[in-house]
């Protein structure tokens, strides 16, 4: 068999410059992008119909052809926001020493919007807390209070419920009402952060030998192969920063209510330092106040 050999004038693509095949490409592409556009004529029924089935693919889920929706979480009950005031011992009364967890509760605590099924998609009750100077908001949060007839507040959450009757706006959440001792419930809040630390700190690392000769003493070392993979996985424990995120710890007792004093004492330690805002909600347990599904 003849050997092929190349054409009088060809030249390889690659031994180009960059401006020359760049004009290479639009020469070669453009002409039938156009011939392409030219052929591809849809009149208005037909189109709206291939629009119609192609927002109709993209919304459907991957099992079954169902709407694929996105799933939030919901409360066992309408909850209440606190400030953190800091830790002691508890003494019951038969001299059993618990670690408690003091939350303050500044005014506050007002329902401020309530969400419904028909105008938002789903049901919540809206509650603000802290009150402060109006000068500290802007004027579209002063408004979105003054339509509940609220007092200026600096937090707004939501607790999302399966039905929010008996709930109106200005209403004032009452803290005896909602919670009992020995009530369990979930409180979530921000860590404290402790900025950019090594693996050791981070992720309990161990050190490498101090003495004989050793020059890795807190180094990360290895983080993976050479060649293969060539690179370092996602996820890896490494330095980083640390601390500063949102946490939720479960199923805590309230050991103790003082409504003199307004505070809540709960058994173990809550996220976060002392005056940080603090969510306390009764705790979920399926089957019991929310359901399976």
């Amino acid at each position: 068999m003849a050997a092929a050999t190349p054409m009088a004038g060809a030249r390889c693509p690659l031994s180009r410059s960059p401006t020359q095949r760049r004009g290479l490409c639009r020469q070669t592409f453009l002409p039938l992008s156009s011939s392409f556009s030219k052929t591809l004529h849809l009149d208005s029924s037909s189109s709206s119909n291939c629009f119609h089935s192609l927002s109709l693919a993209l919304t459907r889920g991957t099992r079954g052809g169902t709407a694929a929706a996105t799933k939030m979480s919901m409360e066992a009950g309408v909850g209440v926001m606190g400030t953190k005031l800091g830790m002691m011992s508890y003494f019951e009364p038969e001299g059993t020493v618990v670690p408690v967890t003091v939350v303050g509760f500044r005014e506050g605590n007002i329902v401020t919007q309530l969400k419904t099924a028909a105008t938002d998609g789903y049901d919540a009750v809206q509650v603000g807390y802290r009150r402060v100077r109006d000068r500290k908001l802007t004027r579209p949060e002063l408004g979105h209070l003054s339509k509940a007839g609220a007092i200026p507040m600096r937090h707004l959450q939501e607790f999302r419920l399966q039905s929010i009757e008996g709930f109106e706006p200005g209403q004032r959440l009452v803290l005896e009402e909602i919670f009992k001792e020995g009530d369990l419930v979930d409180v979530s809040g921000t860590t404290i952060g402790k900025g950019f630390q090594g693996g050791i700190k981070r992720h309990n690392f161990r050190r490498g030998p101090m003495t004989h000769g050793s020059k890795s003493h807190r180094a990360l070392g290895s983080i993976g192969a050479g060649t293969t993979p060539g690179r370092v996985y996602k996820g890896k424990k490494m330095p980083g920063r640390m601390g500063g995120t949102k946490r939720k710890i479960r199923k805590l007792k309230i050991v103790k209510i003082d409504n003199e004093l307004r505070v809540f004492m709960i058994k173990g330690a809550l996220p976060g330092k002392p005056g940080n805002l603090l969510r306390i909600t009764p705790a979920k347990i399926v089957g019991k106040n929310i359901p399976k599904s």
